[in-house]
């Protein structure tokens, strides 16, 4: 009896139904697919580049494969299941992946015995869909870093339960990089778990068509991602006005009240690259333009921002209110997502909105052009993707459905698809390295100019250090913009003497991250109504840098103007994301592999190769122990003090001072500037 058959690159099984094929992918890369009911997987976009790898090498005997493609093969065979006497055709097939040494990466579970378990178990659903589990032998040793980003103080996700799913400061995005050597994408946008357990790995979907993964295999996890970002895609070259420091707050509520702001800036010296007017600037959800009571003249205002050296961005939601302008048509021409049962609300939020099906091309084009007429040709040209997910009211994900099927079954594609809609219309208009700014992602965002952040996050220091964590797994997931909201989104009250302490702390942190932006919802808040009466989004306190006191706009200030002086570095940093997937920032085992120690580290991280950042992210601290990693000689960027590596230093950490170490005498000029930090604190304008 004939197992496996070659398909150009692939080689293929077939048995008891299922249909199982293993692909050259990519550089290094393979990827497996399997269905039943169907000869091959049913196709849908999703986060993988059309392959471009090269001829692989397939070698079929009897009741064995092997395929290889470059530094990764895969040993297929058709085993007998355990404890049981049964036909060929009953039998399964069982993977191995090895690297080009012959190292074991991972291998699937062994089927059958007593428990007469599954390496791939499908338990069927109405219609053609399946509820999918796929098993993974464990090794307890494993670290695993990536996935996206979770709100969980933990870097080292071995041990962890993650649910596969879009929230509000939640971004599934299901590829990791393993100590062991390899990477793994779990090519699915099904609601679904993952399990990363000390007995096995298990990944589940919900409702599918079939199983699709890809793995890699690389010596260090640089490697590893430079392998996986040429098979999902890199970001554009960051544009000038990505490196500085931006300006946000909830919200600017009219358009003399931006240009008010803009010009204080100005007069300190340091006008913002961006300044960010927020949501509710439009009459409606789902208006997509300027409400001409507040905002009469948008095109003078992206003017005026603009000769002051600021660029503009505007907030867009895909939540459509009834009472919108558009609303009737996008019901009309099927653009909206649609509910299965009940009720057609799927957000509570002034007013009972759906949300534009951001997976119908149609749809996509639809808000484009809205937006292209009512913004970018007004002179707004950047864009904040906001409630990305997209945010469904009490999360009932399986009560909705779009154009690409159920939520259960395709939900998670919903952010990349939003993104790459305004992507593809700013490209068309002759963008060439578009910046959107959202609140969600995918496997494969970042080649859409997906700049990610972390959501509406409370103002409390456990907060600031799961953000450490939360940047460093978006970095390890192959999506290098990243930024957070400094100093949280809830809770923040200006007149706090606790608050501003936890702003300077994360402000002065925040000087290291891919993207320095200021946001948050600060109180005391105040209400602000409408000409009609009509109360509408209220606005916060302010949360611009003169807004604490004189002790932060001081420090505030002087980070501000270091992040300007890093400029050269910071857009070598993002040149080599754009070139080769490096991450701006990243855990310390990712520039210092062969350090056992530096896998541990998670209150740390590297900006780019020279700099190593250690905030300090408790309350009352004003010292603190960074781990220097071995091999490499570090300088106190504040004291020109050299220490070696492979050693815990004691640093000093006052205030307005974040403990910053320079990895064998790079950016020199650092030393004699922070060594200075007090002289150099600016005075009031």
């Amino acid at each position: 009896m004939e197992f496996f058959d070659r398909q150009g690159s692939s080689v293929r099984w077939r048995g008891n139904g299922e249909t199982l094929t293993v692909t050259a992918w990519g550089t290094d890369g393979l990827r497996v697919q399997s269905t039943l009911l169907h000869s091959v997987l049913p196709h849908s976009e999703g986060a993988l580049l059309p392959s471009g790898g090269g001829e692989p090498l397939i070698r079929i005997s009897g009741d064995r494969a092997v395929i290889r493609n470059g530094n990764i093969l895969c040993e297929l065979w058709v085993q007998d299941y355990d404890l049981m006497d049964v036909p060929d055709w009953e039998r399964p097939v069982h993977l191995t992946f090895r690297d080009g040494s012959g190292k074991l990466l991972l291998r699937e579970i062994r089927n059958g015995g007593a428990l007469q378990r599954k390496a791939r178990e499908y338990l069927p659903l109405a219609g053609d869909a399946f509820r999918l589990k796929v098993r993974f032998e464990s090794d307890p040793r494993e670290k695993i870093f990536g996935m996206g980003q979770y709100q969980e103080e933990r870097l080292n996700l071995k041990g962890s339960v993650l649910e596969l799913a879009q929230r509000n400061s939640q971004a599934s995005v299901p590829f990791y990089v393993s100590s062991l050597g390899y990477g793994f994408l779990w090519h699915n946008p099904a609601l679904g778990e993952v399990f990363f357990g000390l007995n096995e790995t298990r990944w589940e979907a919900e409702e599918t068509d079939g199983m699709d993964y890809w793995i890699c295999a690389g010596d260090t996890p640089a490697d590893i991602l430079r392998l996986y970002t040429l098979a999902t895609g890199r970001p554009p070259m960051m544009p000038e006005y990505g490196l500085g420091f931006w300006q946000s707050k909830l919200r600017y509520v009219t358009q003399q009240e931006v240009l008010d702001v803009a010009k204080e800036y100005k007069k300190w010296g340091i006008p913002p690259d961006v300044l960010v007017i927020d949501y509710y600037h439009w009459p409606r959800c789902g208006d997509w333009r300027f409400d001409p009571e507040f905002f009469p003249e948008p095109e003078k205002l992206a003017a005026r921002l603009r000769e002051m050296g600021v660029e503009p961005m505007v907030s867009v939601w895909p939540a459509v209110d009834p009472r919108s302008e558009n609303f009737q048509e996008m019901r009309q021409k099927g653009l909206l997502a649609a509910s299965r049962s009940g009720v057609d609300v799927q957000m509570v939020f002034h007013g009972n909105n759906r949300f534009l099906d951001a997976t119908n091309p149609e749809a996509r084009a639809y808000i484009w052009d809205k937006c292209k007429r009512n913004y970018f040709d007004k002179g707004f040209r950047l864009f904040w993707l906001d409630v990305a997910e997209p945010e469904y009211t009490g999360y009932h994900f399986r009560n909705y459905r779009y154009a690409a099927g159920s939520v259960a079954r395709t939900g998670n594609l919903y952010p990349l698809d939003y993104v790459r809609g305004f992507f593809e219309g700013l490209s068309a208009c002759g963008e060439q390295n578009p910046v959107l700014l959202t609140r969600c992602a995918w496997a494969g965002s970042q080649r859409f100019g997906a700049l990610v952040w972390s959501g509406d996050i409370v103002s409390t220091f456990d907060a600031f250090r799961r953000q450490l964590c939360a940047g460093l797994q978006m970095a390890m997931s192959g999506i290098p913009w990243w930024t957070c909201d400094i100093g949280g989104f809830h809770g923040g009250d200006v007149r706090s003497p606790a608050f501003r302490e936890l702003l300077i702390r994360w402000f002065e942190c925040a000087a290291f991250f891919p993207v320095m932006r200021l946001h948050g919802y600060r109180l005391p808040a105040d209400r602000v109504v409408s000409r009609s009466g009509e109360i509408l989004e209220g606005t916060g306190a302010g949360n611009e840098v003169w807004s604490f006191g004189p002790e932060a706009e001081q420090i505030m200030v002087f980070y501000i103007r270091l992040r300007e002086a890093l400029r050269d570095y910071t857009r070598r940093l993002m040149r080599e994301a754009h070139e080769t997937g490096r991450p701006v920032i990243r855990p310390l085992f990712f520039d210092f592999p062969a350090d056992a120690r530096a896998w541990e580290v998670q209150d740390a991280f590297m900006f780019g190769p020279d700099l190593l950042a250690a905030p300090v992210c408790h309350a009352g601290e004003t010292s603190r122990r960074v781990y220097l990693p071995e091999g490499h000689e570090w300088t106190d960027a504040w004291t020109g003090l050299r220490l070696r590596g492979g050693e815990f230093a004691e640093t000093a950490a006052p205030l307005d001072r974040i403990p910053l170490f320079l990895r064998d005498g790079q950016q020199s000029w650092l030393v004699s500037r922070l060594a200075q930090n007090a002289s150099a604190l600016p005075q009031d304008p």
